[in-house]
């Protein structure tokens, strides 16, 4: 998931972006509000994580742009104050979810987590090819029941192509997708993590090179069912 953390405090945006990356997002960072908004115009975000009490352009105002804007982005708004009264006019603002500070991390991770699952087609509990499994609530991934310890961007990546369901996605894609506004886009990251992906993934080969275009894994398919 990409996410966006609008955060005037520096040391709690910083700390907050590092948790969630550790979680396997990819997160960009704004310390006031009008850099939100410029980030936001730029690219889409999966969540917003904002601070409804932000000098200049405020968290309120923010939030009505981004709900006005017509995206799937989601926004759970960050206060210091929890009372209902301001939960609710939070929520009146159009913001998805709302946590006050202080809030417990894990907290946090799994309300982004299910706002993110709201800005994208359901997905189903698994993601398949063939023998191979992806599992997006556990983090993990088998093949023929044999658990792959995968990086976090090796098992973002495999994510995003196996969540296409065969379709070609291209390495802007993935590196947009899979890493933050701090990758150089001339980079080659994107095709060291696919080599040493298909290389963790074994043989057969199950990702294919679409040449001048990216990368699929054709025999994608969204599982049925949850595992038992």
């Amino acid at each position: 998931m990409r996410i966006l953390v609008v955060e005037d405090e520096k040391p709690l945006a910083d700390a907050v972006a590092r948790g969630l990356r550790r979680d396997g997002m990819a997160v960009d960072v704004a310390y006031d509000g009008e850099s939100g908004q410029e980030k936001a115009a730029i690219t889409r975000y999966d969540v917003v994580v904002l601070d409804r009490d932000l000098p200049g352009m405020s968290g309120d105002d923010l939030c009505r742009d981004l709900v006005g804007s017509g995206e799937l982005t989601r926004v759970i708004m960050l206060t210091a104050s929890g009372t209902v009264a301001d939960r609710v006019a939070g929520l009146s603002l159009g913001a998805d979810d709302y946590l006050a500070k202080p809030f417990a991390f894990p907290e946090l991770i799994a309300r982004v987590r299910a706002l993110g699952r709201r800005a994208t087609p359901a997905q189903p509990p698994l993601l398949t090819a063939e023998d191979l499994e992806l599992d997006p609530a556990r983090r993990t991934v088998s093949r023929s029941g044999a658990e792959i310890e995968l990086t976090r961007k090796e098992l973002g990546v495999l994510e995003v192509l196996l969540s296409a369901g065969g379709a070609v996605v291209s390495s802007e894609e993935l590196l947009e997708r899979v890493w933050d506004e701090n990758a150089d886009p001339f980079t080659t990251t994107v095709r060291v993590t696919m080599m040493t992906l298909r290389k963790k993934l074994g043989e057969p080969g199950v990702i294919e090179t679409v040449v001048g275009s990216g990368y699929r894994v054709p025999s994608a398919a969204r599982a049925e069912h949850a595992r038992d």
